[in-house]
């Protein structure tokens, strides 16, 4: 089973697609999609190239040590999604070359379906009611929104009853049967955290995400204190390394590792094992293309300590004809049920791509970058 091409593409909306080619004929897919570090992330799976042509695909936490620690410096962001996106891809030549899914080479299922939630966007609670009451005919359960756009450091009490009638609206739509995660996205800062989180806690959000930056994580501890609501956070984080700190010292209820981020579908597994031990649930971070969302499924149903699994699925970064199952083609395994996602038994990550579309996308590729925003003194401020 041994590697002989990798070939890779960059396609809209916004994501990077791995595909690895055995001599056997045996191909597995992975996605190493880094938000706006498309050209980066690419450059770096070339550079890994030489230590994975001509290995056996099947020697995947080899591999994986090869890459994470044969070029001496340790890695960031960058390497890692690299690497998290070819880790798929050889777990779903592993699957294939089996016949099952990646589920069970780790461990075996653990649940029969997945609860899913999808991110809604708006600016106004009008919007944002309407976006939740889609979601929520679409089969959905759950759904998650930012807290907010563009904040100043100071946020005056007049903001502060806006965006709180935002969520009220959104709770009276849904009704208490449903849920709605709040995600800080790190843009508030730490001075009016609290302030948020208590005007807010009466409305019942399933979590308060990212409410302060990951550099600011020893504050979680006093958040936790501060709150009833549980507390979510990790999606910037990489490695079981990062992750260990957060687990032991930081009071965080979940944990969001995105697995195209991360170091791939056994990094996460070993996180969770480290977090199992503390009463820490999973909720991983996906707000990315088909591969990602396949390898986060695979991970659920292996998983006991996950929560709820996020999707792309009509969010808005999917402009225009791509949505998050443009480029599979066994699109009926991914339908939403009741607010889940049932499990399959088809080998590897259990994703059939459509090489077709796939090539034909890659000619236009994309350019997507977040926005840079300014505070109204014309001072930087976290998007």
């Amino acid at each position: 089973m041994l590697i002989e091409k990798i070939d890779i593409y960059k396609l809209p909306p916004r994501w990077v697609f791995i595909k690895i080619t055995t001599k056997s004929g045996i191909t597995g897919w992975g996605e190493a999609t880094l938000e706006g570090k498309s050209d980066s992330v690419i450059a770096a799976i070339k550079d890994l190239l030489p230590l994975l042509i001509g290995k056996d695909a099947r020697q995947i936490e080899d591999l994986f040590q090869l890459m994470t620690k044969g070029g001496f410096y340790r890695d960031g962001i960058i390497m890692m999604s690299a690497i998290s996106g070819i880790e798929q891809a050889l777990w779903d030549i592993k699957g294939k070359s089996l016949g099952v899914p990646v589920y069970q080479l780790l461990g075996g299922a653990v649940r029969d379906k997945m609860r899913i939630y999808s991110w809604i966007g708006g600016d106004t609670s009008e919007e944002l009611a309407l976006g939740a009451q889609q979601r929520i005919d679409d089969g959905f359960t759950a759904v998650k929104m930012n807290l907010c756009g563009q904040l100043d450091f100071h946020v005056p009490l007049k903001k502060i009853k806006e965006i709180k009638n935002n969520f009220q609206k959104v709770r009276e739509t849904i009704g208490d049967e449903n849920d709605f995660a709040i995600d800080f996205h790190g843009r508030v800062d730490k001075s009016m955290v609290k302030r948020f989180m208590f005007e807010l806690e009466e409305l019942s959000p399933m979590f308060y995400e990212e409410p302060v930056l990951p550099e600011l994580a020893f504050y979680f501890k006093e958040l936790s204190s501060a709150t009833c609501i549980p507390l979510a956070g990790g999606e910037r984080l990489v490695g079981r390394n990062q992750f260990r700190d957060i687990i032991y010292h930081c009071s965080l209820d979940v944990l969001q590792p995105d697995l195209s981020h991360v170091g791939g579908i056994l990094e996460a597994k070993k996180i969770a094992a480290f977090a199992e031990t503390s009463g820490i649930l999973m909720a991983p971070h996906c707000p990315l293309g088909p591969i990602a969302f396949a390898a986060a499924l695979q991970f659920d149903f292996c998983t006991h300590n996950v929560l709820i699994q996020e999707t792309s699925l009509g969010i808005h970064y999917n402009k225009g004809e791509i949505d998050l199952l443009s480029y599979i083609s066994n699109k009926e395994d991914f339908q939403i049920q009741s607010g889940f996602i049932y499990r399959t038994d088809k080998p590897g990550l259990g994703i059939e791509m459509d090489e077709q579309i796939i090539k034909e996308m890659s000619k236009i590729q994309h350019n997507w970058s977040n926005p840079i925003w300014r505070n109204s003194d014309g001072s930087f401020t976290e998007w």
